[in-house]
């Protein structure tokens, strides 16, 4: 059965203009959701969809009235402070709002006058957390990120022998999730310097961004409980971009033998906006797996996944430095990479995380880990585009990085486009450095 329905027609319109315009993220075929308020109003924090340039306030469009049924009563659960109680409801709640809405938005909607009543700038709007995440697990799912790295720090043994078997995560720290726009001081910790017997405890020197997407969980599962592989994507509400800052140098001191700690827990930066799988149907893809490599087990593996287990989604890094900001500047793009070369997919990270028993909860997020594509210019951070630290990223300003300094700003974004499907954007998230508290 085709998972495309009439939200997804290409030659849908909006009676909003911005929504039409070529390039544009947030067209009638994606609407994602955030939670976002008025910029410095003080009013509570409330559900949204974007709309080309403009957001449906969800609590005003409850108030409203206009909607009934299934519709109405997703509507009442994504207008809150949070979206856990929306997420919760899975996927006929999800699409009864999401259609309602496509049809409200369309152009000719008898709905326009009391939809547009409901319309918040974007630009007016600041951002908070979308949902309530009680855990954050981040995988590590791009061959060619694990494998660029291992050279890095095991050049005679790159690729541990478990990699192509298992989805690889480590659990995260939920409590410093921040929205696009955050802001972070340059982690502290312990280093220890080529040559030294010693480590020395200070300001992270190598201090690196990620190319991830995220993954929020829908449903949940009862604790001592596991989801089916082919039953994992009604368990995921959609998806955002991420970016898992890291100390590569406190990493390379303090990952063995338990993995990341200090390195990773200091900020994570999400984009505000979550697209929904629904929305993704015109980008899915088939996964695939080399035939010299070993196959999954069979808890990891469907005919359903190697058929359209995969999405191509674009995702993109861009550095904004300090000097650009004052001068003017654009910022300058780092690298570009896909999802499709993803080694392991959303559905085998899900069913993964919890074979064991492990409960999942509404609004738990999931890391995919640095996207690294196959080609060094996919290359999903600074550690691997330097080789290390030891050859200079060179910036069309006449800068040069190695790693992030302090001011700069690293700017993800993503985005679906293909011939016969309209695009389907994430917009941004932004995060940037501050100096070090001393």
């Amino acid at each position: 059965m085709s998972r495309l329905n009439e939200t997804h027609d290409p030659a849908l319109q909006s009676w909003l203009a911005s929504a039409n315009l070529a390039g544009q993220d947030f067209t009638i075929q994606n609407l994602p959701f955030a939670v976002f308020r008025r910029a410095g109003s003080g009013e509570p924090f409330r559900g949204g969809v974007a709309i080309g340039d403009a957001i449906v306030d969800l609590a005003k469009l409850a108030e409203a009235g206009v909607l009934d049924g299934a519709a109405a009563a997703a509507l009442a659960a994504a207008a809150q402070p949070s979206l856990n109680d929306f997420m919760a409801q899975g996927q006929a709640a999800w699409s009864a709002l999401r259609l309602a809405l496509s049809r409200a938005l369309r152009a000719g909607s008898p709905l326009e006058g009391a939809l547009r009543e409901c319309l918040v700038a974007q630009a007016d709007a600041e951002y908070t957390v979308p949902a309530r995440i009680g855990d954050y697990t981040d995988f590590y799912t791009s061959i060619h990120h694990a494998t660029n790295v291992g050279r890095l720090f095991r050049p005679d043994n790159p690729l541990l022998p478990n990699y192509k078997w298992v989805p690889i995560g480590y659990h995260g720290r939920a409590s410093t999730i921040g929205v696009s726009g955050q802001t972070f001081r340059r982690p502290l910790g312990q280093t220890l310097p080529p040559g030294a017997e010693r480590p020395v405890f200070g300001p992270s020197q190598r201090l690196d961004y990620e190319l991830e997407l995220g993954i929020f969980i829908g449903p949940g599962n009862a604790q001592g409980t596991s989801i089916k592989l082919d039953d994992a994507e009604a368990h995921v509400f959609g998806l955002c971009l991420l970016n898992d800052w890291s100390a590569r140098d406190v990493q390379a001191w303090e990952y063995q033998p338990l993995g990341p700690f200090l390195a990773k827990n200091f900020a994570t930066t999400i984009s505000p906006w979550i697209v929904t799988l629904e929305a993704l149907a015109p980008y899915r893809t088939e996964w695939t797996r080399p035939a010299d490599d070993p196959q999954p087990l069979p808890y990891l593996e469907s005919e359903a996944l190697r058929r359209e287990g995969a999405f191509d989604i674009q995702i993109e890094a861009w550095l904004e430095t300090a000097r650009m900001r004052e001068a003017g500047e654009a910022a300058a793009r780092l690298s570009h990479s896909s999802f499709r070369h993803s080694y392991w997919s959303v559905s085998q990270m899900v069913a993964h995380h919890t074979v064991n028993g492990c409960g999942l909860m509404p609004g738990d997020l999931l890391g995919s880990g640095t996207e690294s594509g196959p080609t060094p210019e996919e290359a999903g951070s600074l550690l691997e585009l330097s080789a290390g630290g030891k050859r200079a990223v060179a910036l069309p300003n006449g800068e040069e990085r190695r790693f992030l300094e302090d001011g700069d700003a690293v700017i993800l974004r993503g985005y679906c486009e293909k011939a016969g499907a309209a695009r389907v954007g994430f917009g941004e998230a932004v995060g940037r450095v501050l100096p070090a508290a001393l």
